[in-house]
């Protein structure tokens, strides 16, 4: 039985705790819904780049409701989103327990423009749960050679819960949001009052203010502390109304404050000593209603149960100690019900956890030359020295000049926090500064605020049974089977496909069901792979419509509001620094921003089955002495193929030694090759082979390839056979990092002065907690930043820095 300790030792209380551990039902209960939501973070190199250059990220996927590394799903989706809400790039990440990586590559020639971009993440599974559980990231993408007069850019703002306040009128630039803790202000009971300004771009506004009667009383001042955000002290008196008198450098103007409740309970919290104190408080009248009321605190973590105590409240005010250690760490919310379970009051308070951790990141120099090699060593252990798993990512950073803290979202910031509040969190990661003093003072009023009704645990989330989406543990091709030239399904015809090229080589085979649909899942495909589908009945021979399903999933929809605003502060001084490295390197507009062309192959011939067997190249002058195509083949394949004009024209190809594709879909009859004419083929190949026996029963395959327009080709594609590229897992690109040693002209030019020093997605600890790295750093004299962010087996989320200087 746990002890609590109270305030006061007035009247007679009676406890009664329910811990975790022994919350077995309820716990399992609410955990079964729950278990598998998954929640992912990207760490980028950067969040401002220039165009030209490339983005760089790290997938976390965790489960969202112990941030511990969940091997699920198996595809991560990946987009980079334009100012117009266009998807401009959609990867496949491939993840694997939990982790992923990619890149994209920002040019202007793939309809890169420069603006504010959103990098969204989410499984399929993600989105039974809603655009809550969406990964979202601002991006700022610069044209360092733009006018620097004409530097402007469209930023997006995602679609905003709303809250219960007061909006100042419209001729005013900004709003203030009051939110009594709790939920409501009550007659007789003293109540602390949280307040938000923002303006109507929702930045934060920093304001000043006074609080009236409704006699036009003074009763307090007040003034907000960070990002617009405070709290004040408001006794209510029975009868009166009351508002602020808001006060800014834009002017001054009236804001009504909520309607105060006769009757009710109120729910506070703070901290004493290092103690965490939780008061239920009421007035005579409620409690001469109800005079021995029996509540109920609930305290939820991620929507899980995790501790209840109920009461029996005998007086106006009952305060007690409630220990963090009985809670894990993170946004804790705590409701207080009645009886018939009507909840009344609401908290969100933030438990920090003092883990058994210890990581360090740190270079073997303070300073560098120009070009000359780093050492980076990581550590991750415990209080007593013994190796701590985890799987970390690097960025190494040019500082450009730009060297104050943006408190940008970080991976400790977004899953401790962030993830659960909906709305922007402006400088998330202030709050998790362990050098600033007042950054839980802050947090909480940013609970009081913020997460008054905008918390994204306040209802548990379900599955949608009308729209559920499955967990892709790897790629699927599926569809259905049916008569040619009727609807009828064909039950029990057998489908085979096969993939080739690459390292995607392989056979797969399967049968349609009672409703004539076939499924082939969880393929492991890299990049574009060449599939060819048939099907065929009981007896082998070829049958029915194949009707493939959309191989690529629909993206979520993408809703965003565009404000156009001007790049300032920081941003001004970073295009500045860039522009003037870029000026001393002799860089140009054209080395940056490069044309991005597909290379056309010489040859124009598609093979889908990767390197032949052999290959003939028609001649075209010798291929026009034969009366018809047949006589060529039969003449070109001799003692190769068995090829005889009687023995195929006017023939069913089924009952062939081998078998023939006409543009890579296979002819079922001779006479499909009298439609070849000499002068439009280009290419036999011959392949052999235990795929093509396991593809069409047949050892062989002659593979003719023409230049025959779409027209005249539609008509010999076969509807029992599906051939097409399909889009696998996003091949990543390796970070290139230049050695002295090893130099690479192309490839060094642009890195003397590059902006990402050094990316590494994967950085692992070995089992006594240390991993080293190296690289090169980059031609220019400046500031370097090390950023370290990644997450322990433990799921306890880990963020690191530190700087160096580069000087001759």
């Amino acid at each position: 039985m746990a002890k609590l300790f109270c305030c006061f030792n007035k009247g007679y209380w009676c406890f009664s705790w329910m811990l975790f551990f022994s919350l077995g039902f309820v716990k399992a209960q609410e955990a079964k819904i729950t278990e598998n939501i998954e929640k992912t973070y990207l760490h980028t190199d950067r969040s401002t780049y220039f165009l030209g250059e490339d983005l760089w990220y790290k997938a976390y996927n965790v489960n969202a409701t112990n941030n511990v590394l969940i091997d699920q799903s198996k595809i991560l989706y990946v987009e980079l989103i334009s100012p117009d809400a266009e998807i401009i790039f959609r990867n496949k990440t491939k993840l694997e327990l939990g982790l992923g990586n990619g890149d994209f590559n920002l040019q202007d020639s793939l309809g890169v423009k420069p603006g504010t971009y959103q990098l969204r993440a989410y499984t399929n599974w993600n989105r039974n749960f809603g655009d809550d559980f969406v990964f979202k990231k601002e991006i700022e993408i610069i044209d360092v050679f733009q006018d620097k007069n004409d530097v402007s850019t469209v930023k997006n703002n995602a679609e905003k819960g709303t809250a219960n306040s007061k909006l100042v009128p419209k001729q005013n630039n900004f709003s203030v949001n009051f939110f009594p803790e709790g939920g409501s202000l009550l007659e007789s009971v003293s109540s602390t009052l949280g307040f938000k300004a923002v303006d109507r771009n929702e930045n934060p506004v920093e304001i000043s203010g006074e609080i009236y009667n409704s006699d036009n009383e003074l009763i307090t001042n007040f003034q907000s502390v960070h990002d617009g955000i405070g709290k004040l002290q408001l006794f209510p008196i029975e009868g009166k109304t009351y508002y602020a008198q808001i006060k800014s450098a834009s002017g001054d103007f009236r804001v009504e404050l909520p309607k105060v409740l006769k009757e009710g309970y109120t729910l506070s919290y703070r901290t004493f000593r290092g103690k965490n104190i939780l008061s239920i408080n009421t007035n005579e009248a409620t409690l001469a209603q109800n005079p021995s009321a029996k509540l109920t605190l609930n305290f939820k973590s991620k929507g899980v149960s995790v501790l209840e105590i109920s009461q029996v409240l005998t007086e106006t005010n009952f305060s007690f100690e409630f220990p963090k250690d009985k809670l894990p760490e993170g946004i804790i919310q705590i409701t207080l019900l009645d009886e018939n379970n009507k909840p009344h009051c609401e908290r969100l308070v933030y438990i920090e956890k003092e883990n058994d951790l210890e990581v360090e990141v740190f270079a073997d120099k303070t300073i560098y030359q120009p070009n000359e090699k780093a050492t980076i060593t990581v550590r991750s252990q415990s209080k007593s020295g013994e190796g701590k798993s985890a799987s970390f990512s690097l960025s190494v950073t040019d500082t450009n000049g730009v060297e104050d803290e943006n408190y940008e979202s970080n991976i400790s910031s977004y899953f401790l926090m962030e993830s659960d509040i909906r709305g922007k969190v402006f400088h998330p990661s202030y709050y998790f500064d362990e050098t600033n003093s007042k950054r839980l003072e802050h947090l909480d009023n940013l609970l009081l605020t913020q997460g008054w009704r905008d918390f994204v645990w306040k209802t548990m989330p379900k599955l949608d049974e009308n729209k559920k989406y499955s967990i892709e543990r790897g790629l699927t091709v599926s569809g259905r089977v049916k008569q040619v030239f009727a609807d009828k399904p064909l039950v029990n015809n057998n489908l085979t496909l096969g993939l080739m090229g690459g390292k995607n080589n392989g056979v797969f085979n399967t049968t349609t069901d009672a409703n004539g649909r076939f499924k082939f899942e969880n393929l492991m495909i890299s990049g574009k792979t060449n599939m060819y589908l048939n099907s065929t009945n009981e007896k082998g021979k070829f049958s029915g419509q194949i009707v493939l399903d959309s191989i690529e999933s629909y993206p979520m929809t993408v809703r965003l509001n565009k404000t156009t605003i001007l790049l300032e502060g920081n941003s001004n001084v970073l295009v500045e620094n860039v522009s003037q490295k870029y000026i001393a390197f002799g860089v140009k507009p054209e080395n940056m921003l490069k044309e991005v062309k597909v290379k056309a192959k010489k040859n124009n011939v598609n093979s889908w089955y990767g390197v032949p067997d052999y290959t003939y190249k028609v001649n075209k002058i010798e291929a026009n002495k034969y009366n018809n195509f047949v006589d060529y083949l039969e003449q070109e394949l001799r003692g190769i193929v068995n090829v005889t004009y009687w023995d195929i024209v006017g023939k069913d190809l089924s009952d062939s030694s081998f078998a023939v594709l006409i543009d890579g879909f296979e002819a079922v009859s001779g006479d499909q090759l009298a439609w070849v004419s000499p002068d439009e083929a280009l290419q036999i190949d011959v392949v052999s082979g235990p795929r093509i026996l396991a593809l069409y029963g047949k050892g062989t395959v002659v593979s003719i390839f023409t230049s025959a327009k779409n027209g005249q080709k539609k008509k010999l594609v076969p509807v029992y056979a599906v051939k097409q590229e399909i889009e696998g897992f996003y091949a990543a690109r390796t970070y290139y990092t230049p050695n002295p040693e090893k130099p690479n002209p192309e490839l060094d030019k642009n890195a003397a002065f590059r902006n990402t020093i050094y990316w590494n997605p994967y950085v692992h600890p070995d089992k006594i907690g240390n991993t080293i790295v190296n690289y090169f750093n980059s031609g220019v004299e400046t500031k370097v930043k090390i950023a370290l962010e990644g997450i322990t087996g433990s799921g306890i989320p880990v963020v690191k820095t530190c700087f160096y200087t580069v000087k001759k």
